[in-house]
């Protein structure tokens, strides 16, 4: 890749004298790339050696695309040839940036839309906003495909038969929940308090004054009624010690036992403390608050709440008035007569939320059949459940679809517009205001389009961003798969891991809420850690469960490539793995990911590694081979960069019996000794990175893969970036502003007799 300075201080075409491509565009060619790359050969589909002009790089953008990229990122020429002067591809590299830029100026291509079917975060959100719910009905769907990266490809979202048999029984259950009824069984729901430090210090302000631990979980109580709440305490306390334990539901008091133990485990009734009362449908937060004397007693030897449960309902009373019947029973029909036009009201009202747009004549009374289907033999709300589950059902919900006005290139709806924007930032609906917006053809003008961004990235909902842009670019979903080595790595457990995905989580919300510069992920004197963290990272002075943001001392740690998540997903169960990071630095930071490995690749020779030779080493011994050189040069130079930490993210200076050596350097003939001196080229020449994050965001906005009709798009939107310092919002002000994302390309009609 090039990332040396002179390389990516690319000329402008107007900047270039007259006849720069037969002086030296067209000589470069000739030198260094016809050999592979002519009518004979073509090597990888391009063929060099008919250049007359500059006119033929604009004709053929699509290939020249791919040789801006290789040209660019010193791909090519192939490290066994001759090298050409980083001036020679520094000026050829921004010649053929300015005629792919004029091509594209000229023969704009936005992009032809799939029909997109909501994944399974956008379903969950959906309903979530929709009916004020916050189960996820979504939760046993079969996993979404992917492509791109990322899980919101319209083109790779299908619908197997499985899917449509869970979409009816998510509806069902969905809008049973939101709408209530008096039916409800009886149930039992336990939450496991997983044993914690934290247990032993006071847990937050919302506790009283001289509790010494608990725990709170948030339950949906589903209507008014009698529910069963009861507390278990574990731990082994010392002969004779009391405990006091309170409930409260909501911060209030309704029960209060003192429990004294003799100190055996096996005492299950003494552990045990409940209650059974009256309470009002909705989402409410029970607590279990312990006091006790056992503060100076060894942790394991300290009492601490096991779980919760809560039981019910039990003598159901009504539906309760519930954030959900809010959110649907805009009216209420005072008599039979007036049912039918209050029931009109809330299924168009919520169809218009639902579908993304206003209401056609004709939707409203295919909603009115199924609630009339409901109605009979039921009650007015029994027949709003069933039409509202039939909205659920729908296509109009389920999928999004941009339907062609015309022909050619031609702009959204601002309905469509409004989705579009939704999905990207939220994964769900538009809200109200965004409709609405809409409604007022506001969209379509800069000055409140860029408003509508700046508000929803503010929005509590953008951490959407966080769980599935960042959960797939950065790949902290693959977390829960990793399973390090217990015995070589005894320290990591569930807890160190959620703490890890926490973390780069926390730093990634911070760049995009106080709208920090994009290359923060790279290099930043900050991060977050709880007590548990900072000492895996050998941090002092941090005490306690919570996460809190501290400066960062000296050199070994800065932004995400210093991070414990994703250094464990970039490493094997029992090692570290220079390739597999190099390759995620390539394909994730820099956008030049590498081929896929060739059939047959014989393995490395794992046997004595660390102990009678160094990984370093047995790599520099698999690179030999020529099948696997040509990959390996670039990878594995780039991962030894992070060498120094080991494959659960902690530093050390040695592997085994041997000192770490995490020196590399870069196709270009950069080079490194560690990865403090990386992050620094990586500062420095931010151009690539920056195009690469363009690249990967606005693959995940339209939710198809970034064609070479839209790089002219991504490199303007990356200049664009810099005159604002990079930050986060001006990248994504810049995605949605863009032709890609505003507009779309017809489908071509063919007439018979073409």
């Amino acid at each position: 890749m090039r990332l040396a300075a002179g390389a990516l201080c690319f000329v402008s075409l107007q900047g270039a004298p007259a006849g720069a491509f037969e002086a030296r565009v067209r000589p470069f060619f000739n030198r260094y790339c016809l050999a592979c790359h002519h009518g004979g050969n073509r090597t990888a589909g391009v063929a060099l050696d008919g250049l007359k002009d500059a006119s033929v790089i604009r004709g053929n953008a699509e290939m020249f695309e791919k040789v801006f990229r290789k040209v660019r990122t010193s791909e090519m020429p192939p490290p066994t040839a001759p090298k050409p002067p980083a001036a020679e591809r520094a000026f050829v590299a921004g010649f053929l940036e300015s005629e792919l830029d004029r091509a594209a100026a000229v023969r704009p291509d936005p992009g032809r839309p799939g029909i997109h079917r909501l994944n399974r975060a956008e379903y969950n959100n959906a309903l979530r906003d929709l009916l004020a719910i916050d189960f996820e009905p979504a939760a046993d769907f079969p996993a979404d495909d992917a492509g791109y990266g990322f899980d919101n490809i319209a083109g790779a979202l299908s619908l197997p038969p499985v899917l449509a048999e869970k979409y009816l029984k998510a509806a069902e259950k969905a809008t049973r929940m939101a709408v209530g009824n008096r039916k409800w069984d009886a149930v039992l729901d336990r939450y496991t308090v997983e044993r914690r430090v934290d247990q032993t210090r006071r847990l937050g302000a919302e506790y009283p004054e001289g509790s010494r631990g608990g725990t709170t979980v948030r339950h949906r109580f589903p209507a008014d009624g009698e529910y069963l709440l009861r507390v278990r305490l574990r731990g082994v306390a010392e002969k004779g010690r009391t405990a006091r334990v309170e409930i409260r539901v909501d911060g209030e008091k309704v029960r209060e036992a003192e429990i004294r133990l003799s100190g055996q485990e096996t005492e299950e009734e003494a552990r045990r403390v409940e209650v059974r009362l009256a309470l009002k449908a909705g989402r409410r937060a029970v607590q279990a608050v312990l006091f006790d004397d056992g503060e100076m007693l060894p942790p394991a030897r300290r009492l601490a709440v096991d779980w919760v449960e809560v039981g019910g309902p039990f003598e159901v009373t009504g539906p309760g008035e519930t954030e959900s019947r809010r959110a649907i029973f805009t009216c209420r029909p005072a008599a039979a007569a007036g049912e039918r036009a209050c029931a009109e009201e809330i299924l168009g009202r919520m169809a218009r939320r639902a579908y993304r747009r206003p209401v056609r004549l004709a939707e409203v009374p295919g909603l009115m059949k199924f609630y009339r289907m409901g109605r009979e033999g039921g009650t007015f709300d029994d027949g709003v459940q069933l039409a509202l589950k039939a909205m659920l059902m729908s296509p109009n919900f389920l999928f999004r679809v941009e339907r062609d006005s015309g022909t050619g290139v031609q702009r959204l709806t601002d309905y469509e517009l409004a989705s579009r924007l939704s999905f990207f930032l939220w994964s769900t609906i538009p809200d109200e205001t965004l409709l609405r917006a809409a409604g007022q053809g506001r969209l379509s003008q800069p000055v409140p389009l860029r408003a509508q961004v700046r508000r929803m990235l503010a929005d509590g909902k953008a951490r959407a961003l966080t769980e599935n842009f960042a959960g797939q670019w950065l790949q902290l979903r693959n977390l829960n798969g990793v399973k390090p080595d217990p015995d070589r790595l005894p320290e990591y457990n569930a807890a160190l891991r959620d703490d890890f995905r926490r973390e780069t989580e926390l730093f990634f919300e911070t760049v995009v809420k106080d709208d920090l510069s994009v290359l923060t992920f790279l290099d930043a004197g900050f991060t977050f850690v709880n007590e548990r963290l900072a000492r895996h990272y050998g941090m002092e002075g941090v005490k306690g469960a919570e996460f809190r943001r501290v400066a960062l001392e000296g050199a070994q740690r800065g932004g995400v490539l210093t991070q414990a998540s994703v250094l464990t997903i970039s490493s094997y169960p029992t090692r570290t793995s220079p390739v597999i990071r190099g390759k995620w630095i390539l394909e994730n930071l820099l956008g030049a990911p590498p081929p896929p490995p060739p059939p047959d690749v014989p393995p490395l020779e794992e046997k004595g590694v660390g102990q009678t030779v160094s990984l370093r080493k047995q790599l520099e011994a698999h690179r030999a081979s020529a099948a696997c050189s040509s990959c390996h040069a670039r990878m594995d130079p780039i991962g030894f960069s992070l060498e120094n930490y080991d494959a659960i993210g902690r530093w050390r200076t040695y592997d085994g019996n041997f000192p770490i050596d995490a020196a590399g350097g870069l196709p270009d003939g950069q080079q490194f000794q560690n990865a403090a001196d990386l992050r620094k080229i990586l500062m420095n020449q931010p151009r690539e990175f920056v195009w690469c994050l363009t690249s990967k965001l606005m693959t995940y906005a339209l939710g198809r893969g970034v064609e070479s009709t839209d790089q002219a798009a991504v490199r303007a939107i990356a200049r664009r970036a810099e005159k604002q310092g990079y930050r986060f919002s001006a990248l994504v002000e810049g995605i949605v502003e863009s032709a890609q994302f505003r507009m779309k390309r017809a489908e071509e009609v063919r007439s018979a007799g073409r």
